[in-house]
């Protein structure tokens, strides 16, 4: 159970949130910015630090933010050695945007747009044309893709604008509805191993005299949600990736650029009741609310028509210093989603929206009992979470 309410301290500011960098440091600048530089038409270039290359090669790896690669140079030397330029290559943090988790990250990567353009504002967000909440991850109910995110890609205009185009990674993500509206354009290929998938990503850039190419590994973030950060299943993925990076490092063709990113970090939080808000359990909490969307560090709150500003002004008494507590209006003027918002998001966005400050969650035991379970989370606008690895190594 949270506080009682007489002993809720004074709530933060919303405007104390540290919002993240838009248009000059996040993770939707990236890809704009590499196909600036190889002459795509109407891509802009934000992250002017990087300079051109006619191949350039990203490699997302889920889950691993700034701050837990910082800590942990021992199991990952060949990424620290670029940290430390020890090896000619550069590394800075970047934002991952808001929320910090997989689904808005990706849609960021591939569009280049923030999450108040693309629409993947969370984990899982309401539909306000059916009513009911959507995971944007898992695509669960289905919704027509091109209808939910409707721009196109920053690989699509890659590929139409003659630049050789492709992304590497699991099989199992080639006909995802969120690899179709976020990381589609050229061609697509399914490698199980990590290994493989370094190779031909080497491969796939050496194919073109202009090339873009995607690689992608997920269980950085797997081991870090069921065990934690910092655990021993954690850094062993830690050191099985930075063997990955070295080697598609190593095989770089001529006038190409590795850039290795993230789309969130993690905090472990722990298994008790300061630190675990189970928001079934919480009857202030749910007062007034007709679905709990997002995920335990940022929370999309929906309120029975007419209940908003009651819902807001509990949500802000209980959870005092823990928690940005904004109303969607609140959020959106504030930047969380990004200079603006679509029409077509507005409705997607919480009545009221909550981002974590502290190592606290709120669960759901009875709506998300797998969630609730996890060690390591994501989502809010904490360093740990929000910074986010760009390493960059050139041939």
């Amino acid at each position: 159970m949270a506080q009682p309410f007489w002993d809720h301290p004074e709530p933060l500011a919303v405007e104390s949130a540290p919002v993240p960098e838009y248009g000059s440091g996040s993770l939707a600048d990236l890809l704009p910015t590499l196909a600036a530089g190889m002459g795509v038409p109407g891509m802009a270039a934000p992250l002017a630090e990087l300079g051109p290359a006619d191949r350039n090669c990203v490699f997302l790896i889920d889950g691993l933010g700034w701050e837990q690669l910082k800590a942990h140079p021992d199991e990952a030397p060949f990424m620290s050695s670029l940290l430390s330029g020890s090896r000619g290559g550069t590394g800075r943090p970047i934002t991952a945007g808001y929320p910090a988790t997989t689904a808005t990250s990706l849609a960021s990567v591939g569009t280049g747009l923030p999450p108040g353009a693309h629409g993947l504002p969370g984990y899982t967000a309401r539909n306000p044309e059916t009513g009911e909440l959507m995971n944007q991850l898992r695509w669960n109910p289905w919704t027509a893709p091109q209808v939910w995110q409707p721009y196109p890609t920053v690989f699509q205009l890659a590929d139409a604008a003659g630049v050789h185009t492709a992304q590497v990674s699991s099989p199992t993500f080639q006909n995802t509805p969120l690899t179709k509206i976020a990381l589609s354009g050229g061609t697509f290929h399914g490698r199980l191993s990590g290994e493989e998938r370094m190779d031909l990503a080497a491969g796939q850039l050496a194919a073109g005299d202009r090339s873009l190419v995607y690689t992608y590994y997920a269980e950085v973030d797997g081991k870090g949600h069921r065990f934690g950060v910092d655990s021993d299943a954690w850094r062993g993925q830690l050191m099985y990736v930075d063997r990955l990076v070295q080697r598609l490092a190593e095989q770089l063709p001529p006038r190409a650029a590795l850039y290795v990113t993230a789309d969130h970090g993690m905090i472990d939080i722990p298994f008790d009741e300061q630190h675990r808000i189970d928001f079934d359990e919480d009857w202030e909490l749910r007062a007034g609310v007709a679905l709990l969307g997002g995920e335990g560090r940022a929370r999309h709150v929906y309120a029975v028509p007419g209940a908003q500003s009651d819902v807001l002004t509990c949500w802000r008494e209980v959870l005092g210093e823990q928690f940005w507590v904004a109303s969607r209006d609140e959020a959106i003027a504030a930047g969380w989603f990004g200079p603006q918002v679509d029409d077509r998001v507005y409705g997607r966005i919480g009545d009221v929206v909550a981002a974590a400050r502290d190592d606290v969650l709120i669960t759901a035991s009875e709506r998300e009992p797998k969630e609730s379970l996890m060690v390591g989370n994501h989502g809010s606008m904490t360093p740990a979470e929000q910074h986010v690895p760009l390493l960059e190594v050139r041939s």
